[in-house]
């Protein structure tokens, strides 16, 4: 059981709750907070003030003020006319993951909505009910308004939900576990859909899958360092020590650990003064990669336990604040930050595996990893799989974060695009999956024809790594579907099966 408040939620909760299905609880004191906030709230209708989105209209109608019969109707038509989104819906574990983070926005106590309202959405996550959302629709600023508004469809008995893997209308889905959906009251409506959790959700999740990735690259790079009889002396740490990168050092840390014990590997060689960058240069690009990972989750970690809706109440200074919390520029900065530092391990990556199959690279290995070549292709065109993740994945990190619409007749004239940034990384994130597969692959079957008896050759570390692979996918002695072998590795890396073999065998890298 999460318990929320407002200010705790790590990355691991959040996955926890979104992929696993961990339920949620408010706080005693989020409870209180969000209780006072809300007795602010009630005081600035009863005093029929001017007061953002609680007595005026929205964006552009800001300066038109509503009668305090009509704040109801109101906030009513703020989520039916902000639900305006279309394309792919977003995955069911997203969605999750924007609920989560919209409740523990809203604990923080500075939004003004009611408890009784946090509470049917509480319900709603730990029961599974799961609203129908759009993907796109949000320009980043002024918060996730859209997908937000179809999340909030559900809350009032309108727009759809699947409940149990059913699609059915959203009040059909609340019926069903006996829940009233709610009528929303002056500034509900806008605390619900001024916010980026889509865009923070997606990031989430992404960098939840990062960090395992990042890790899993390592163990890929050591297998395929000894496929190739590298040369440790790049990963000696004197060479780290006078530059000292976290992550460089750790990425080299790491290399060594696994590698440890093999035969195939030597700090110098008779025969190769240096290995080609991919192998020495590696601890130097993958650590690159690490430290932007790092810097994200600092920020993703800030932005979960924010409150990024507007108008903000200081119930303590009794104050209402206009501001712009819910502008994405932070996220979408970052998401597209990450996405560059994941395609760079996906980029190393395919070069690996294009030096593993080149019989004139690869150290004496044949060609394309084949024993019968002409009457098989062997991995030849694995490697074509990979040159086609590399390159999309350069497309998708194109920076969305540079670019601005104006919206809302320009009175909303600077937007994030965060949105985009979080949707591209999200699919970077599966790309890179499906690389670190084939590495792995390729790594294997080298791996093979380098050593009669790679269980006994390969360092402590990659031969655990090696039988896992072995496990799921044979040795291939002649052609046959390769997907298959892929998808099977894939499976593997994105439950972090690798990480978790290694530390079973009290072999643990980070």
């Amino acid at each position: 059981m999460i318990t929320i408040n407002g200010d705790r939620l790590s990355v691991e909760k959040v996955e926890s709750c979104a992929r696993q299905g961990e339920k949620v609880k408010l706080s005693e004191k989020a409870v209180a907070q969000i209780k006072k906030s809300r007795q602010q709230v009630e005081k600035l209708i009863a005093e029929n003030g001017v007061v953002y989105g609680i007595t005026t209209g929205f964006g552009r109608f800001s300066d038109t003020r509503i009668s305090p019969r009509e704040v109801v109707k109101l906030q009513e038509n703020l989520i039916r006319s902000h639900s305006a989104g279309t394309g792919e819906e977003i995955p069911e574990e997203v969605v999750r993951a924007m609920m989560l983070l919209r409740l523990n926005a809203l604990a923080r106590g500075y939004s003004g909505i009611r408890y009784s309202t946090l509470k049917l959405l509480v319900k709603m996550l730990n029961h599974g009910i799961h609203p129908v959302i759009p993907s796109q629709g949000s320009v980043g600023a002024s918060g996730d308004l859209v997908p937000l508004a179809h999340m909030s469809l559900v809350l009032i008995g309108e727009g759809e939900a699947v409940l149990k893997g059913q699609r059915m209308p959203g009040l059909q889905a609340l019926n069903k576990l006996n829940l009233k959906p709610v009528q929303l009251q002056g500034k509900e409506g806008l605390a619900l859909i001024n916010g980026t959790q889509m865009m923070s959700a997606y990031g989430t999740l992404a960098l939840a899958d990062a960090l395992k990735l990042a890790a899993q690259a390592d163990i890929a790079l050591a297998l395929t360092l000894e496929s190739l009889r590298g040369l440790l002396a790049p990963f000696n740490s004197l060479v780290h020590q006078v530059r000292p990168h976290p992550g460089q050092q750790r990425v080299a840390e790491n290399v060594r650990k696994l590698v440890e014990g093999s035969s195939l590997v030597r700090e110098k060689r008779e025969d190769r003064v240096q290995d080609p960058y991919t192998l020495r240069c590696a601890p130097q690009v993958h650590g690159a990669s690490r430290d932007s990972i790092t810097h994200v989750r600092e920020i993703l970690e800030r932005e979960i336990n924010s409150a990024t809706d507007n108008p903000l109440l200081f119930s303590k200074e009794n104050e209402v604040i206009s501001g712009g919390n819910f502008h994405g520029q932070p996220l979408a900065l970052g998401l597209d930050y990450l996405a560059m530092a994941l395609s760079e391990l996906g980029s190393i990556s395919e070069r690996r595996v294009a030096r593993l199959v080149d019989g004139n690279l690869n150290f004496g290995l044949p060609m394309f990893l084949t024993e019968h070549g002409g009457l098989n292709s062997g991995q030849m065109i694995a490697q074509y799989t990979a040159a086609s993740l590399v390159s999309e994945n350069k497309v998708l990190s194109g920076p969305a974060s540079i670019d601005s619409i104006t919206t809302s007749a320009n009175q909303e004239d600077h937007v994030s695009m965060g949105s985009i940034s979080a949707r591209k990384v999200y699919q970077i994130i599966k790309n890179l999956t499906n690389l670190l597969a084939i590495e792995f692959l390729t790594a294997a079957q080298a791996a093979n024809m380098r050593s009669d008896n790679p269980a006994r050759d390969l360092g402590h570390g990659t031969a655990l790594a090696y039988q896992t692979i072995r496990d799921r996918v044979d040795y291939l002695e002649e052609d046959r579907v390769l997907s298959d072998d892929i998808a099977a590795l894939a499976s593997l890396v994105r439950e972090g099966r690798f990480l978790n073999e290694l530390k079973e065998k009290g072999v643990e890298i980070n």
